[in-house]
């Protein structure tokens, strides 16, 4: 049944829609601004960005330290913004108890910002050091380059990013036109505020019109029309003119019928030809009619590009030709999937931007049709539809009844109810070949993983020290299915050569957290020279590995289905192995791409203290964000938590910074971690609740539930709960003070050699 909705405007102007969907455990807010870059004045580039950033540092009635920020990284909850061309948004998700207090945060924050210069000339630095690490990110210029491909009079080729150079705080002319537009556009007429959670439609609604009444009334201000597009399919790059209403949802079906790989398509004969390598399309711009959008189509080198885009010509004409009905068919079974498997957040966001999970309707399809009629054809190319995917399928498979693997566990911690499903599965393989023989099987899943991700599952497949890991979620029907194929793929791959193409480079701080596992592991056996790789060597590796696994959600028949299935799960049954440990302070040099300073420390706490280790990681947020991002103005990629990985829990710090090395960020963290922290018992309240099956994300409930299951621990969540709650403040300090100890096990992961001698 399709979530109960509700739309309306309130008597300032500002558009209000309503979601509500009992399944969600949580409730979001998203609230869009129709003004974004393109809508600055021209003289001040980067203005609309800035603008955004200013909010967030609190105003009268609820300062930085009790803003929005704050408040919703307190609760665990999610935050952030976005400036687009035409839009900003604004979004957060939290546990339905905390939505007030949320969306009284929001609303208060931009309707009544503390534009203060010192706020302005704090935040510049800021946007300065965004600036900085986006005009070096190889994927950013990319895009930029993309977007320059349009007419010069176009303001898509233009910069709107803003740096310290474009945000003119001493010009008067500057001061006046930043108070001009949050007048001119943050008023209710520009506003669509959309709120989704368990709530009824009566109480999102009273809540609503309570906190969005601080708007100033309004109504719409026109939005300059653009000049026209550079009307050319240059290369993989689409630009459309004068497209009816439903041409973005006409897209998404278009893309949807792109990305399939499954047999009959063209991926699939990109694919056949061995010339593939990745694909993703993007909307890139869609206004007024308008819209650019890219093929990002990554080739193996020997690959013929010329012949790659006839074939996908050839697509186009095909769909252009296909039944409108059966395309829709399918794609309507696609956003069924997305929206079942949405959070709250997700789904507020669609709300916010009109752009419901649905079928497309008449006018979509009218859209379509525009959008085919617009792009370049040709008679290229063998072409089918495939029929409907069976990861769409809700029904459990047949399968005969087995008993369940020795090695599998299963936790209740998810109920039925949820209809979500994970399923981990871990081998240890101490084989020499371990690294190459994983690249073979990560790309032997690519497919696979394609096809996940069109049905809303979550496929992956990762390698740390000498284990291999599985894990696959979503629908619990789709998930025992998915792992079906996927331990086909694992135990006999359709290709042995190994992949060739490179990941998109990552900044600093996210390619350190990538390599985190490895770290904490240990390194691998290196292969013996000369080694062959073929299914005999694979199957001697799966001869001697070890695996266990853990199933999370499942009712009793999917389950029996599952168990059936994993009895094909190559190597040995097992129990979890011991989680690593190690001695002193280690430091490693990681080798990523990027030359700002960026820095991980992990400090492990002992499993009976980690109740009080996640306490003080929640009380060190805001004191590490104050220091490092707002006073210190390190970077704009500051962050502190609580973490587990590999079954070891501890708090985890990290930074970015284009000035501070990565001896001075260590420094600045220790500093912080001997001024310790004060108990806070609302804090301390706060945190207990979010763990509660009810309070937490599905997905996160999946891997607590993992992370425990490595740690062999069995404390389960109310033991946690209490034990936050019993943690003193003599504790905290105990706990802070054993962390300090020369002899603690810290492990720093940084793009720099150790500083000292006291790092091994």
């Amino acid at each position: 049944m399709p979530d109960p909705t509700r739309t309306l405007t309130l008597a300032n102007g500002l558009h209000l829609t309503l979601r509500h969907a009992p399944r969600l455990k949580r409730a979001a807010a998203a609230l869009r601004v129709h003004a974004g870059s393109h809508d600055a004045p021209v003289k001040w580039p980067g203005l609309a960005h800035f603008l955004e950033h200013l909010f967030f540092l609190g105003n009268a009635r609820f300062p930085l330290e009790n803003g929005l920020m704050r408040y919703v990284q307190a609760l665990g909850g999610q935050v952030n913004a976005s400036t687009r061309e035409r839009t900003t948004d604004f979004f957060f998700e939290v546990p339905p108890a905390a939505f007030a207090g949320g969306l009284e945060r929001l609303c208060q924050m931009l309707a009544e910002p503390d534009l203060s210069i010192e706020h302005q000339r704090r935040e510049r630095e800021v946007i300065h050091a965004e600036f900085i690490a986006w005009s070096r990110n190889p994927q950013a210029q990319k895009q930029f380059t993309l977007l320059q491909s349009v007419s010069a009079r176009h303001p898509l080729g233009g910069f709107h990013a803003g740096n310290r150079h474009t945000l003119a705080l001493q010009d008067p002319a500057f001061q006046q036109a930043l108070k001009g537009f949050h007048q001119r556009f943050y008023h209710a007429g520009q506003i669509t505020l959309s709120l989704c959670g368990p709530q009824t439609l009566d109480q999102l609604e009273q809540l609503g019109r309570q906190f969005a009444q601080v708007f100033a009334p309004g109504k719409r201000a026109a939005q300059m029309l653009p000049p026209a597009l550079t009307r050319t399919h240059t290369g993989l790059v689409f630009t459309h003119e004068s497209l009816p209403e439903g041409a973005y949802h006409a897209l998404e079906l278009l893309i949807a019928c792109l990305s399939d790989s499954r047999a009959g398509t063209w991926l699939d004969a990109l694919r056949q030809r061995g010339w593939l390598q990745g694909f993703e399309a993007e909307l890139l711009y869609a206004f007024a009619g308008q819209m650019l959008w890219h093929i990002d189509l990554k080739l193996v080198e020997h690959a013929c590009s010329e012949q790659a885009r006839d074939l996908l010509h050839g697509w186009f004409s095909f769909i252009r030709q296909a039944d409108p009905a059966q395309l829709n068919a399918e794609f309507s079974l696609l956003q069924q999937n997305q929206e079942r498997n949405a959070s709250a957040l997700e789904l507020a966001r669609r709300d916010s931007a009109g752009q419901p999970f649905a079928a497309l309707d008449a006018q979509g399809l009218v859209a379509l049709r525009a959008i085919l009629e617009d792009l370049p054809h040709c008679e290229r190319g063998q072409w089918q539809l495939p029929a409907p995917d069976p990861l769409l399928l809700a029904d459990s498979p047949h399968t005969q009844a087995r008993p369940l693997p020795a090695g599998l566990s299963v936790s209740d911690l998810l109920p039925e109810a949820r209809q979500y499903a994970a399923v981990y599965l871990r081998w240890q393989v101490p084989a020499p070949l371990h690294q190459p023989l994983y690249d073979v099987l990560d790309r032997a899943l690519h497919p696979l993983k394609e096809r996940c991700r069109r049905a809303s599952l979550q496929l992956q497949f990762s390698s740390a020290g000498e284990c291999w890991q599985l894990r696959c979620s979503g629908q619990p029907a789709a998930v025992v299915r998915a792992v079906e194929c996927a331990l086909a793929h694992l135990i006999s791959p359709d290709d042995w050569t190994l992949p060739t193409e490179q990941e998109p480079a990552l900044i600093p701080i996210r390619a350190l957290l990538k390599q985190l596992p490895d770290a904490l592991l240990g390194p691998t056996r290196m292969p013996k020279p000369g080694a062959m790789l073929d299914q005999q060597t694979l199957d001697d590796a799966w001869r001697q590995s070890h695996w266990h696994g853990l199933a999370v959600g499942f009712d009793a028949a999917t389950l029996q289905s599952l168990g059936a299935v994993l009895h094909a799960c190559p190597g040995q049954a097992g129990a979890p192995a011991a989680v690593p440990r190690w001695h002193g302070r280690r430091w490693h040099h990681a080798q990523v791409p990027g030359t700002e300073h960026a820095l991980l420390l992990f400090c492990p706490v002992p499993a009976d203290q980690h109740a009080c280790g996640r306490l003080l990681a929640q009380l060190l947020q805001g004191p590490v964000y104050q220091r490092l991002r707002v006073e210190l103005q390190l970077g704009y990629a500051v962050f502190s938590t609580f973490r587990q990985l590999e079954g070891v829990g501890g708090l985890l710090f990290g930074v970015q910074s284009p000035h501070a090395t990565q001896a001075e960020i260590l420094n600045h963290l220790q500093t912080l971690l001997r001024q310790g922290v004060n108990l806070d018992p609302a804090a301390r309240q706060a945190l207990a609740e979010q763990f509660d099956e009810m309070a937490m994300a599905n997905a996160d409930v999946a891997e607590w539930a993992w992370q425990t299951h490595l740690a062999t621990q069995t404390d389960g969540l109310p033991a946690l709960r209490r034990s936050i709650l019993m943690t003193q403040q003599a504790d905290l300090d105990d706990l802070s003070g054993a962390l300090l100890n020369a002899q603690s096990n810290w492990l720093c992961l940084a793009n720099a050699p150790a500083p000292d001698g006291a790092w091994h």
